[in-house]
């Protein structure tokens, strides 16, 4: 009876996505974030994985299944960056967690496209978030005491594991700050320093890489991997996605990539909003945990529930991550926690879905509602950003996802037990 059981689990953990088809959602708030704005009674026709048509007249195929969504709100699917979505399972196991590596000689070679795990039990979970895209991003792993500077290159990826990679080198992620320092040798100072040296390096590597095959250039701080994996960075092509908080560092970050001119985006600035006007400015984009708002360092004294809000109207584009790995599906409620703070609505869900495409470069595909795009959409039964509203269907690339994991699996078994006349309740 348990090997029953067990299987009848994992075949509902593992169920396949059922294969893309020509797909109609009528009749509901289609809010698409793209040209046609938001419509109260509109149609998304979703075929062989795509959009192909938005609107309040649109005819439906006669081939269409057809999904109902009268009184419901229809989304695009929920991006999330900054993830270990795809990396990790369990904290305290460690070869489950394939966030970092703390090899002396790999820093921003490392791929978090490589690796990816999509029969991973977090991912429908998030999914059930409404959550159907995200920027699966490397973490440092110092127990080797290493000092390299970068954590390695953050990868696009799909929730539907079919395939999972969606692409690679969307950024390379930098800690300063607090952590930065410590990994160069203590001072804020010496990291700055350190990265300035390194992009020199590149550069000279990368006029005189004939030379350094032959031997003749002299010995580089980096190796060859990450060198040729940071010539992108250099040339302003691949973002440079820095964690940082403190008012004084992101005017560091930003003048080390206005003097380097590289291609920025921030991630955490806690005290972003003392500083809103000049990142604005730079017109470098920032992903927010938009409820932190206690001073849990020194960096961080500034905190505020209202920084989302502050950086919006200073006119930078604003992306609002999840609660970490594990929480990830926390992501709307944290934009929704913004919108009561001040954030309008639509900024709030823009928060959440073509901002964060946008910024790592993949707005062509996905974050909007518009014909031409991957057909992710989520149909909800309430407002997406009202913790109490759940999905009731989730597509991506047009394929219809099911609507369970394994805590709901859980739930759905053990809960007519706990709730059994047995136990003195009513079942």
């Amino acid at each position: 009876m348990i090997r029953a059981a067990t299987a009848a689990l994992l075949a509902c953990v593992f169920t396949l996505p059922a294969a893309a088809e020509t797909v109609a959602i009528t009749g509901g708030r289609v809010v698409t974030m793209g040209q046609s704005g938001e419509i109260e009674r509109g149609t998304v026709v979703v075929r062989d994985g795509r959009i192909v048509a938005v609107g309040a007249h649109v005819a439906v195929p006669p081939d269409a299944k057809i999904i109902d969504a009268t009184g419901k709100t229809v989304t695009p699917g929920l991006v999330a960056s900054g993830t270990a979505l795809g990396l990790i399972e369990v904290r305290t196991v460690e070869t489950t967690d394939d966030r970092g590596t703390s090899a002396r000689d790999l820093s921003a070679a490392f791929d978090a496209g490589y690796g990816l795990n999509p029969d991973s039990l977090l991912i429908p979970v998030a999914r059930l978030g409404g959550i159907t895209r995200a920027i699966a991003t490397p973490a440092y792993d110092d127990k080797a005491g290493r000092e390299l500077l970068f954590a390695g290159q953050a990868a696009a990826i799909a929730l539907d594991g079919a395939p999972m990679l969606m692409r690679r080198g969307v950024a390379m992620v930098l800690e300063m700050g607090d952590a930065g320092a410590e990994r160069a040798g203590g001072a804020r100072a010496a990291e700055l320093v350190a990265l300035r040296a390194i992009f020199a390096e590149v550069r000279d590597f990368k006029a005189r890489r004939a030379a350094y095959d032959r031997g003749e250039t002299r010995t580089y701080t980096l190796s060859r991997a990450d060198l040729e994996a940071l010539v992108p960075v250099v040339e302003g092509r691949m973002p440079l996605l820095v964690s940082v908080n403190r008012a004084s560092d992101i005017r560091d970050v930003l003048a080390l990539a206005r003097s380097e001119r590289l291609k920025l985006i921030l991630e955490g600035a806690s005290e972003g909003w003392r500083v809103a006007s000049d990142i604005a400015a730079a017109g470098v984009p920032v992903l927010v945990t938009p409820v932190e708002n206690t001073p849990a360092s020194f960096e961080a004294l500034g905190a505020t529930l209202s920084n989302a809000r502050r950086l919006g109207e200073a006119g930078v584009t604003v992306a609002i991550q999840g609660n970490g790995n594990h929480r990830e599906r926390e992501m709307r409620y944290n934009a929704g926690n913004a919108v009561a703070n001040g954030l309008d609505w639509q900024a709030g869900l823009a928060a959440i879905t073509i901002n964060p495409a946008r910024i790592f470069g993949l707005s062509d595909r996905i974050g909007s509602l518009d014909p031409g795009k991957d057909g992710d959409v989520v149909v909800w039964d309430g407002d997406p950003l009202d913790t109490l509203a759940r999905p009731v269907a989730v597509l991506i690339r047009g394929a219809e996802q099911p609507m369970h994991s394994r805590a709901t699996e859980l739930r759905d078994r053990y809960l007519p037990t706990v709730l059994s006349p047995a136990n003195g309740e009513k079942p």
